[in-house]
């Protein structure tokens, strides 16, 4: 007999003992894995509070040192390398966010360039600008940039270095601030130099060659090839002897080209001690003094002082346009008189490139500038010789 399309299946027709058995079973299967989603639901939210939770603790934390804490500086040891300070494993971390940030601007040889930056060098249309825009107009300037790292001195020029630069650094030490422009030869100005020197000597530790500029230095030419390679420690210069050897040039700390070595190293950290012999004194100051210690024989290093025709400033400055590397803002004091100066100097150049080849070789042009720069240049302190230093070596 045929049966109807629409009959029911067969295990439907069991006796009902067989399905009242049947459904408890396959309710019970039905039920567990709700219950288990259940769980994993509460789980997950547990673990996301959690998440939260720590997140928002953390940036509490990070925002209530950044109110308390408004300056910086580089300290002996690496104080503090954004974000956060008070964590257990500080240091070491702190020490691996430094070096991954040399890492990444690196050269192939291992060598940076570093300058440094507070809140009021880092204001807009101030002293950063310009030294940025310098490297974008300069004579194979730009790509440079690439290894260029700018250390911060304070929570707001790390954010405002954040907003231009790739590769930004902040160092903090507690109970110093670095914030504001800090007046020459004060104790905080002071303070400050010789944290850099520090600092500098422990980038050598790492590993890394530098050139190290101020940030009041104008970059307009490349100048690795101007660099001798077999040299250990180069220094620009307030004024050149016309000798690069002569230990009579008076140099500036401003800008130097320093290989990473044991020679180097060594000659850093007695540099650095040697501010307990001359208290009072800046690094350039006191490198002054020391040049002509036997000591810098005994550790072998060799160096060399940058000609101010390449390597000019204010104080004596690089009169040929075809040859100059960069220009510097000494013998100025005052980040307005700088910033007016500079900004001058950055046209005079921008009108210079702007020259047809054959012109740039055969007319003769000369800087604008100083200008307001020119006013306080005798507010300028000498380099003192070494026959004037207070204690001897």
């Amino acid at each position: 007999m045929h049966r109807s399309s629409n009959h029911h299946p067969t295990f439907l027709h069991h006796p009902p003992s067989f399905r009242r058995r049947k459904f408890p079973l396959v309710s019970s299967a039905v039920d567990f894995p709700s219950r288990n989603a259940a769980f994993f639901r509460r789980f997950r939210f547990l673990l996301l509070f959690f998440v939260v939770f720590f997140f928002v603790y953390n940036l509490a934390r990070f925002f209530r040192f950044s109110s308390d804490v408004s300056g910086s500086s580089f300290a002996g040891a690496v104080d503090f390398v954004f974000p956060l300070k008070n964590t257990v494993f500080s240091q070491d971390n702190e020490e691996y966010r430094l070096e991954q940030v040399l890492k990444n601007a690196a050269t192939r040889d291992k060598t940076v360039i570093i300058t440094t930056l507070n809140e009021a060098w880092a204001a807009p249309r101030s002293i950063i600008d310009l030294f940025l825009e310098s490297f974008r107009i300069g004579l194979h300037t730009q790509a440079l940039l690439n290894h260029l790292v700018i250390v911060t001195l304070d929570d707001r020029a790390y954010r405002r270095c954040l907003t231009l630069h790739q590769h930004c650094v902040v160092l903090v030490t507690d109970g110093v601030d670095f914030s504001k422009e800090a007046n020459f030869m004060k104790p905080d100005y002071l303070q400050m130099m010789w944290k850099r020197i520090d600092f500098l000597r422990r980038v050598l530790e790492m590993g890394y060659s530098f050139v190290f500029s101020d940030a009041d230095i104008m970059w307009l030419r490349n100048p690795f090839p101007y660099f001798d390679p077999d040299t250990d420690f180069q220094i620009a210069c307030d004024h050149f002897t016309g000798n690069p050897f002569d230990l009579e040039n008076s140099p500036n700390g401003g800008f130097n080209y320093v290989k990473s070595n044991n020679r180097t190293i060594e000659f850093y950290k007695y540099w650095h001690s040697s501010r307990e012999k001359f208290p009072g004194y800046h690094d350039q100051d006191v490198l002054n003094f020391i040049k002509h210690s036997p000591y810098i024989d005994e550790i072998g290093l060799t160096m060399r002082f940058l000609d101010t025709a390449y390597f000019g400033g204010f104080c004596e400055s690089s009169k040929d346009f075809n040859e100059v590397c960069t220009m510097h803002a000494n013998c100025c004091i005052g980040m307005d008189s700088k910033v007016f100066d500079l900004g001058i100097l950055l046209q005079d150049w921008r009108l210079f490139m702007s020259l047809p080849p054959s012109l740039q070789q055969t007319q003769r042009y000369s800087w604008r500038v100083p200008q307001k720069c020119r006013f306080n240049m005798f507010f300028a302190v000498n380099t003192p010789k070494e026959s004037e230093a207070p204690h001897t070596i």
